[in-house]
């Protein structure tokens, strides 16, 4: 069986030894220096101006959505559009914090929202902003949304979850909005173990998550920050100010060792989504020129495509089942993300009188499904892959 993830890391027996090391030497292991370390390794590795480490991608999520309704720049019933395609912790939050996802359809050959898309929903619903899905390392004509999006005044934020390294235009995807989350849970491009991430260049929000993710607390802003906020509310003793909660909050905090995980896998990043790429161009010719049986994926409009996963969408259920069972301990699948949002039973329990028009995800939910692509995989495996789908 060719696993969707082989090990917990990339150079695993060098990083455990490291590890190990580490936990036994280390005088702290909560929240500290390494995890500093990593916020600023990180956002200049994204070319942003901050990075926010939290516990998971979803964390980075919810924190992100928190931030902009603490903000004011989201408000109680506000219309967020959402990708029909993506995963549930992409549309939770903001059904948790009082907003409205409204379903965009996905394109069938680039599996992400369009501008043509959006624009079909903006006809009938007026977004105040939009979170974006960059699903599994691809993306469609995000610049064009990005335009669009700054002039009707929406606030463009991005799941790049599963799109880490990806260049579109010269520019990686997470840089377009205003900001954008990460995951570096253990099957995604890069692990430590749990952890996720925001990225960001506006200091108002990066504050803000620095606060959402302590409980509500200050202690992880600059002195000068913490001074501003103090003397706002009139917090003038130092015996109360580290136990003061200036607004709403969780605690998202990631470990230091979290942290030192993510200083050593950061070095090997470059090389991570290098053989990603050169195994995603060795299958999606294979798969994807394949008309009688595949719809093709598009693909050459990217720079460089960090794939995490090889999408597959069948011209049929029936050629669908009959390669799920061809792949039956051969080949590890999985349904392409979270399928069709809108079927979910969280989606259908939570939104209501919604008319929802998404025909390609839903074609993509019954026909579709990804095999994993990890930097990992041998030369052997993929020969028997391409056997598989040819």
């Amino acid at each position: 069986m060719i696993k969707l993830i082989k090990s917990t890391f990339f150079e695993e027996t060098t990083t455990k030894k490291k590890l190990g090391s580490f936990i036994q030497n280390s005088a702290q292991l909560s929240f500290g220096p390494q995890c500093e370390m990593f916020e600023n390794s990180f956002a200049d590795w994204q070319n942003r101006k901050y990075c926010i480490f939290v516990n998971s991608g979803s964390s980075a999520n919810l924190a992100l959505i928190q931030a902009l309704s603490n903000l004011g720049n989201l408000k109680k019933g506000d219309l967020v559009g959402v990708s029909s395609l993506t995963w549930s912790t992409n549309v939770m939050p903001i059904i948790e914090l009082g907003f409205i996802p409204v379903p965009i359809d996905v394109e069938l050959n680039t599996l992400n929202i369009s501008s043509r898309k959006l624009l079909e929903v903006l006809k009938t619903y007026s977004l105040k902003a939009l979170f974006i899905t960059n699903l599994l390392g691809l993306c469609d004509d995000i610049d064009e949304i990005t335009k669009m999006c700054n002039k009707k005044n929406i606030l463009l934020i991005e799941d790049t979850c599963e799109s880490l390294g990806t260049i579109y235009k010269n520019k990686k995807l997470g840089n377009f909005g205003l900001a954008s989350t990460f995951s570096f849970y253990v099957g995604h491009h890069m692990s430590t173990i749990e952890g996720g991430a925001i990225c960001t260049d506006d200091k108002e929000i990066a504050d803000m998550l620095r606060i959402i993710r302590a409980h509500g607390w200050d202690r992880n802003l600059n002195e000068d920050t913490q001074t501003t906020i103090r003397n706002k509310h009139n917090v003038n003793s130092s015996f109360y100010s580290r136990y003061t909660f200036y607004d709403l909050g969780y605690n998202f905090r990631p470990t230091d060792i979290n942290g030192f995980i993510g200083n050593i896998q950061l070095k090997y990043l470059p090389e991570i989504i290098k053989r990603r790429n050169a195994n995603f161009l060795k299958l999606a010719p294979v798969i994807y020129e394949n008309e009688e049986l595949f719809y093709a994926i598009k693909y050459a409009h990217i720079d460089f495509l960090s794939s995490f996963a090889i999408p597959v969408v069948c011209k049929s259920e029936k050629i669908r089942d009959d390669l799920v069972a061809k792949c039956n301990e051969k080949l590890e699948i999985r349904p392409i993300v979270g399928g069709d949002i809108t079927k979910q039973p969280f989606f259908i329990k939570n939104v209501k009188k919604m008319p929802i028009n998404n025909p390609n995800a839903d074609l993509i939910h019954k026909q579709g499904f990804y095999f994993g692509n990890n930097p990992e995989l041998t030369d052997s495996e993929i020969k028997e892959i391409i056997t598989i789908f040819s």
